[in-house]
């Protein structure tokens, strides 16, 4: 079983609005530790945590076009069940990226067969 972790982040926040790589890299890290405390009673994000595989984990970081694609992938997910964390920038109240509990990859990765990865 492959356990996989995808963070899902805007590509314009460079491209249009400028933001340095280092703000985006923290937003991340934000949202993953939020959705991973949020679910750190969940089986898979208890594996995925475990010391055992704190050397072989996987991440996922997929670029997505804008802040509306963003909130209507959101959508998508929640509608399908699908455990995630949004994070919002403040005080700006900015959708910036989201980060996905760990799932089997098997069971996540359709979702995203139209994005490519961050650059």
């Amino acid at each position: 079983m492959t356990l996989i972790q995808y963070i899902i982040i805007r590509k314009d926040l460079i491209k249009v609005l400028k933001w340095n790589l280092g703000a985006i890299i923290a937003n991340s890290c934000h949202a993953v530790a939020a959705i991973n405390e949020l679910t750190k009673d969940d089986t898979l994000t208890r594996s995925y945590l475990s010391e055992e595989n704190l050397d072989r984990m996987h991440k996922c970081v997929l670029g997505i076009d804008n802040e509306e694609a963003l909130i209507d992938l959101h959508s998508k997910l929640e509608s399908a069940g699908i455990v995630h964390k949004m994070w919002i920038e403040q005080p700006e109240n900015l959708a910036v990226c989201m980060a996905l509990k760990p799932y089997e990859k098997n069971h996540i990765q359709d979702y995203f067969k139209d994005l490519k990865l961050f650059r």
